[in-house]
């Protein structure tokens, strides 16, 4: 053989076993492709495990279903249509049998033919935010997806199953709200937590739905994160659930059970006061607190304390200790501030620099006072603050070219003093915060009348709403505080009308834990009422106890009494124990039963043992 021959024959087995090893290696990635493909295969026929989701929703709760036939009420619906049926098979034909109705499918997140003949009822309801199981299986019932799912608290065998949309794989999604409406006049809060004021919006306003902070036990929401207009731009804040509610139509609705609405829009005066009307305040019951470890002093036999003798308080608590005195009263601030508070440091400069006296000795005359057991109430002058004014005449009220009472419009004063009385909270441990002077000035007549008066009013409120909202925003950061909360007003505004200073009873006792009005006998009526503490005090208590009728739930009425010689301008009846405990005794016989507090500006020690008894139980 030829040299040439050999090398061809050598070429052509050579391409030969080239042409072996392409087939195998195809042989071989076929092979491969065949494995991968039965593999996969073989996934898709694995069951996955059930997946736990929560349960969300525009409510608390959210609903449960059992799907099945047609309930009971609609069998002769159902009848008909069975008779359709069998006389129009050619028209039906291809729609599912009452047998396979109502089979699930095979596997999650398939499509699934609608199912005319079956209902999907309502059987019970799962709190917003629960883990429930989600496991494989889907019906669509009227265009509705509905998943089956488990551990949702029903007993019973049967299954059950959700709305699709309702089951959320995290808990930031379990709050689908997108919109909400103001039903009680709210403040916009500027952070999550806190006293700070962002904004503030009005009965009937529309907000929306940002987010929320937490769920409380019940699934409702504790604070809405909700978007609002601000100048001319879109904020955020964040306002409490409770003022909320979901359709235009009950926002804009006032409330009236009870008739309170009918009996309040019955209250006005002669003539324009200047002060709002009563029917435009808010009478939705306001829910107060039951503050674990502090128990709220329903029926007081309180003591007043100013500054002076909170810091030496020893022969004040010589009298505690002798009689049933039960609470005291001790200023926080009345014009001066009782210790360099932290909050005034920032707030009021002024303030901080002329506090009457150190923390240290405060907190002890405190110290000592609580040892005793009574109930503390710490008592803060709110819009009468001259000292404020002086740091903050743009908060003020502006008349005659005098800045020097805070506008009860002004949110800065607002935030100002509950956070003062938060510290005080905080600091010395009080049941319970006290604010006075919650009005505008005596002559808001007069100013308002002039129209000369510029009172920083923001939100264009009426003098009452200011002052209930107000209300409302110290009640709420109060009570998160740890403490009750009581507000002062003038025995005016038990007689039936909005007065010109902005303070209306019911309005008032709705929110507050203890309205304390100050009917004092030289200042109630007309003629020497003085004279007749009795009569005085029962005539001015049947008004408020009136005004307490018109609520579900009324504050407690604690009531400030006469506890100096009067008149106070010239005295000449002395006030002893005799003329205290026929005030007492006026107040219960007409219904009033909070308590009282005997008012003597100077806390005169003698005073108080003249008519120490009064704090006796009977």
């Amino acid at each position: 053989m030829s040299r040439v021959e050999r090398n061809r024959i050598r070429e052509e087995e050579k391409k030969h076993r080239t042409r072996l090893v392409r087939v195998r290696d195809f042989v071989v990635i076929f092979a491969c492709l065949i494995g991968m493909f039965a593999y996969i295969s073989s996934l898709s026929k694995i069951t996955p495990e059930p997946e736990y989701v929560f349960a969300g929703g525009t409510s608390k709760d959210v609903p449960v279903y059992l799907i099945g036939l047609p309930l009971e009420e609609d069998a002769a619906e159902a009848e008909k249509t069975e008779e359709a049926d069998e006389e129009a098979p050619a028209e039906n034909a291809g729609e599912p049998s009452e047998e396979n109705a109502g089979e699930a499918l095979e596997e999650a997140g398939e499509e699934q033919q609608e199912e005319p003949s079956v209902k999907a009822a309502v059987v019970g309801t799962v709190v917003r935010g629960s883990s429930v199981k989600k496991l494989i299986g889907t019906r669509t019932v009227d265009g509705v997806l509905y998943c089956k799912v488990e551990n949702t608290g029903l007993e019973g065998a049967v299954d059950l199953y959700m709305k699709a949309e309702n089951l959320v794989p995290t808990t930031d999604m379990v709050v689908q709200e997108t919109e909400v409406y103001v039903r009680t006049p709210v403040t916009i809060y500027a952070e999550q937590e806190g006293p700070a004021i962002g904004s503030f919006a009005a009965k009937g306003a529309s907000l929306r739905v940002a987010g929320y902070d937490k769920l409380l036990e019940d699934g409702s929401v504790h604070k809405y994160k909700v978007e609002y207009q601000k100048d001319d731009e879109t904020a955020e804040g964040f306002v409490y659930s409770k003022y909320i509610t979901d359709t235009k139509e009950k926002a804009d609705a006032v409330y009236n059970e009870n008739g309170v609405y009918d009996k309040v829009k019955k209250d006005k005066y002669g003539f324009n006061l200047y002060g709002g009307k009563a029917k435009n305040l808010d009478y939705y019951p306001y829910e107060r607190p039951a503050i674990e470890g502090n128990e709220f002093c329903a029926d007081a036999r309180a003591m007043y304390l100013n500054c002076a003798a909170a810091a030496n308080p020893d022969n004040y608590i010589d009298l505690i200790e002798k009689t049933d005195c039960n609470a005291v009263v001790v200023d926080i601030k009345d014009g001066v501030l009782a210790w360099p508070a932290a909050t005034a440091k920032e707030w009021s400069p002024k303030s901080y620099k002329t506090a009457y006296t150190s923390r240290k000795k405060y907190k002890k005359g405190i110290d000592k006072l609580k040892d005793t057991g009574v109930y503390m109430i710490g008592r803060i002058v709110v819009f009468n603050d001259p000292i404020y004014a002086k740091d903050h005449p743009e908060d003020c009220i502006k008349y005659g070219g005098q800045s020097t009472w805070p506008s009860a419009f002004s949110r800065d004063v607002w935030e100002y003093n509950v956070r003062l009385a938060q510290e005080a909270v905080e600091e010395f441990g009080f049941n319970e915060i006290q604010f006075d002077y919650v009005r505008f000035p005596e002559n808001a007549y007069e100013m308002s009348k002039s129209g000369a008066a510029k009172f920083r009013n923001v939100y264009g409120e009426e003098k009452g709403q200011a002052i209930q909202n107000f209300c409302f925003y110290a009640a709420d950061q109060i009570h998160e505080a740890g403490a009750y909360f009581s507000v002062d007003v003038f025995g005016e505004c038990a007689y039936g009308y909005m007065t010109a200073y902005g303070q209306y009873w019911p309005g008032i006792s709705n929110i507050v834990d203890a309205i304390s009005a100050m009917p004092y006998t030289d200042h109630m009526g007309g003629g020497e009422t003085w004279k007749n503490p009795y009569g005085t005090m029962k005539a001015w208590a049947k008004k408020a106890q009136k005004r307490q009728e018109y609520l579900e739930h009324p504050a407690a009425a604690r009531t400030w009494i006469t506890g100096y010689n009067t008149p106070y301008w010239a005295p000449t009846e002395n006030y002893g124990e005799k003329e205290l405990r026929a005030q007492i005794k006026g107040l219960t016989d007409a219904g009033l039963t909070g308590g009282f507090i005997p008012w003597n500006v100077n806390n005169d020690l003698g005073k108080y043992k003249q008519y120490k008894n009064i704090w006796n139980k009977d």
